[in-house]
């Protein structure tokens, strides 16, 4: 069983699939829970589960926030998951958990990610240029933004009806979908990089 620490900036429905998610009596535990920001719901949804959770706010660390987590989990966990997460992890935190860091980011990369593609801009950029398909990728993380092998991806139909808010939710269906599932993939030794690329082991 591979324990698991869930880095979350917000409400925390991600992590509540992952708390969800059957495969976490199987192939994960979730140890730790870390808010880059106060007062989120994210963290009442680890209370309530009884997992040990922290603030590490990225208003007092800045630039220091990636260490400050890693002495947090160093030796204590075997991946991290972001999810919801928005600051960007950055140093020795890559390298001590190289290919064990995914995040889920809230469109088909490389389509809208990168620098500044976030939460509900995401989704306002897919609606201005008029794309008809859109969705949710889970990616190992890398020293880039949004940049690392992809894992799963999922899809939704964009209906000129769409607003952000609407495209969101249809997305958020899929994210809390993927995730867990990627996270078990991973947790069973099913995912290999070759070139870049990820191949799902069957």
């Amino acid at each position: 069983m591979y324990r698991v620490a869930v880095l979350i900036s917000g409400s925390g429905s991600n992590l509540q699939a992952l708390i969800d998610s059957p495969a976490r009596n199987t192939s994960y535990s979730i140890d730790y829970v870390i808010s880059d920001r106060p007062g989120v719901y994210g963290l009442k949804r680890a209370e309530l589960n009884g997992i040990k959770n922290y603030v590490v706010d990225r208003k007092v660390y800045k630039a220091a926030l990636s260490d400050e987590i890693l002495k947090l989990i160093k030796d204590k966990v075997d991946i991290i998951v972001l999810a919801g997460f928005l600051s960007i992890l950055r140093g020795e935190i890559l390298v001590a958990f190289t290919n064990k860091i995914i995040n889920i980011h809230p469109s088909l990369i490389p389509s809208f990610c990168g620098s500044g593609m976030y939460g509900i801009k995401v989704h306002e950029s897919v609606i201005q240029c008029g794309a008809k398909v859109s969705g949710c990728t889970v990616h190992f993380v890398d020293a880039g933004t949004d940049s690392g092998p992809i894992i799963l991806q999922k899809t939704v139909p964009v209906y000129f009806e769409d607003d952000a808010l609407s495209l969101q939710k249809r997305v958020l269906e899929q994210e809390h979908i993927a995730l867990p599932k990627a996270l078990d993939l991973l947790c069973k030794d099913r995912l290999k990089i070759i070139d870049g690329r990820v191949k799902i082991i069957d």
